[in-house]
């Protein structure tokens, strides 16, 4: 089957997560995730590209990132992976590849989506329970928006929430999952199409006035057959976030 082609985002900010072939390990040690970490500055300043948000976890990585250029995207991360998979395979006397064929991204488009995303990425170590509170985990950004850091440019998001806004923001729970996939860009006119198919012509907002079962039944089928995320779920038919996500989707 031919690969969708990958989605290039207007505002140039893309959401990137890279994995270790087979889901191996990408970071062994200490090292591994400063030299990763100086591979990106080093890329960052050539190619003036801005990174938003970062977090290494053992086996993946996260990026949030705006190209300086449209269309950059693709040169920076074939020379990132590349010249880490270099080192790492001289460092550990291995060969072959190293990370998964093909790295994910998902372009940003707007402001509410661009400090969930944020927030994502930083609580990813949470969620893996490798840390109990976010300041603890030195390899991803979040440290940096409280102290001074030199690979994420900070001052773009603390324009837009102060760093006691910022702080509370993540200690929310974000239960919208943003694991990336090319489902997620579907248009808004596909999602409608698609939900009045399964709605026997009915418009997407008539949700809403259907019986509990009836109506969480719907959103179930949307959110696992369909793959649509609680975003795009809310967006469509105008059901509040919270009761989305408070459907059992397992």
């Amino acid at each position: 089957m031919a690969r969708r082609a990958r989605q290039y985002s207007q505002t140039g900010l893309y959401h990137i997560i890279y994995r270790g072939i087979n889901r191996q390990n990408i970071f062994e040690e200490d090292s591994d995730y400063t030299t990763m970490a100086n591979i990106i500055y080093d890329l960052k300043l050539e190619m003036k590209f801005a990174i938003y948000a970062y977090c290494f976890m053992t086996n993946h990585a996260h990026l949030l990132l705006r190209e300086g250029n449209m269309g950059d995207i693709s040169t920076i991360m074939k020379r990132l992976l590349t010249k880490y998979a270099g080192w790492f395979n001289r460092k550990y006397e291995r060969s072959g590849t190293l990370f998964a064929n093909r790295y994910k991204s998902q372009p940003v488009e707007n402001d509410e989506y661009l400090l969930s995303v944020v927030r994502y990425i930083h609580q990813n170590p949470i969620k893996a329970n490798v840390a109990i509170n976010l300041g603890d985990y030195k390899w991803s950004s979040y440290p940096e928006y409280l102290n001074k850091g030199i690979l994420t440019d900070t001052q773009f998001i603390l324009s837009m929430i102060d760093k006691k806004g910022f702080e509370e923001f993540h200690q929310e729970e974000d239960k919208e999952l943003h694991e990336v996939s090319d489902r997620i860009g579907r248009s808004e006119e596909y999602i409608r199409r698609r939900i009045i198919t399964l709605m026997d012509g009915k418009e997407p907002h008539e949700i809403s006035a259907l019986p509990k079962d009836e109506r969480n039944k719907i959103i179930k089928q949307l959110r696992t057959e369909e793959g649509f995320s609680i975003r795009q779920v809310e967006r469509a038919t105008g059901i509040s976030r919270g009761i989305i996500a408070n459907v059992e989707i397992s």
